[in-house]
């Protein structure tokens, strides 16, 4: 059907109303422990970096656009699937767990003949592997490669070459916090409890001078040997459901402290994430959900 203009708006019958100059980007939403991310696919629509950070605060708006906690915008490369992650205040990513099982679950549902993927975030292959159905998706397991923790490659201002249970001053107080880098920057800190307001302490941590591309940060409460909870505080987005490399953070941090296995079940108030930090090999592997939600098309100047 051809749209009609009366020099201001765009009309299509039964499609409702455009103004004049808008283009509609295909969507499809899921979430990971409510997690959400739409993914766009660039063969669709070839989006500069400029134009995806302003669809990424516009389609991420939870009133005015779709709602999510960031886009994951794809497009083909020669060695598998490029992911550039975008966060709902428009804040590039460098990498997300949750992200990689829902681009799985993504690739899966196209053709569910194949289990297996590849995706390059920030240079970097991942392997993923979708194992089993669960109620509106998939369990999905993928690699995170290997945690950095010397404050350069985090990266810190510090002149501490680690910064391992080691003071960061935030309003006169001293907190002990465990830095490190699983693709992306992320800040642990172990407390008793959540009767507190971590997230107003996670949003001040995020933007300390200390974090010259600022931090993700993980509040972690051990339970077991196997089994820790966290609250975490996304760079970029805020209070999340879950956080994929912000499990996988919590459970290195721990590690290096010997509070935990290197298996272990990662609760949020949403459900559980599983990480696996292999001592031979360094490398991270995590499982966990990745839910369908909708499709559809977003209006965008």
């Amino acid at each position: 059907m051809q749209p009609v203009s009366n020099g201001l708006f765009l009309f299509e019958r039964g499609a409702g109303i455009c103004y004049q100059g808008y283009v509609r980007i295909a969507f499809t939403k899921y979430h990971a422990l409510f997690n959400d991310f739409i993914v766009i696919e660039g063969h669709r629509k070839r989006l500069r970096r400029a134009d995806l950070l302003r669809l990424a605060i516009a389609i991420c708006n939870r009133r005015a656009g779709v709602g999510a906690d960031g886009i994951l915008y794809l497009a083909n490369g020669p060695r598998g699937d490029v992911i550039d992650i975008y966060n709902a205040d428009g804040s590039w990513a460098e990498k997300s767990g949750n992200g990689l099982r829902i681009a799985a679950l993504h690739r899966f549902r196209e053709d569910r003949r194949r289990r297996s993927f590849t995706f390059l975030m920030n240079g970097l292959p991942h392997h993923t592997r979708a194992l089993e159905k669960i109620d509106g998706g998939m369990l999905i397991r993928t690699d995170l490669g290997s945690p950095e923790f010397e404050s350069a490659r985090v990266p810190i201002r510090t002149r501490r070459k680690h910064m391992i249970n080691a003071p960061l001053k935030l309003a006169g107080l001293d907190f002990p916090v465990t830095c490190l880098s699983v693709g992306n920057p992320h800040t642990v800190l172990f407390v008793k409890d959540f009767d507190f307001d971590w997230k107003q302490l996670g949003s001040e941590i995020e933007v300390h001078r200390a974090f010259p591309n600022y931090t993700n940060v993980e509040f972690v409460k051990l339970v077991t040997r196997r089994r820790i909870r966290v609250a975490d505080w996304e760079r970029g987005a805020g209070a999340t459901g879950s956080s994929g490399t912000g499990a996988a953070a919590a459970v290195c941090a721990s590690v290096m402290l010997g509070l935990v296995d290197r298996e272990c079940e990662v609760q949020f108030e949403t459900g559980s994430l599983f990480v696996k930090w292999n001592e031979v090999s360094n490398l991270i592997e995590l499982t966990g959900p990745a839910v369908f939600v909708a499709k559809g098309e977003f209006t965008f100047p």
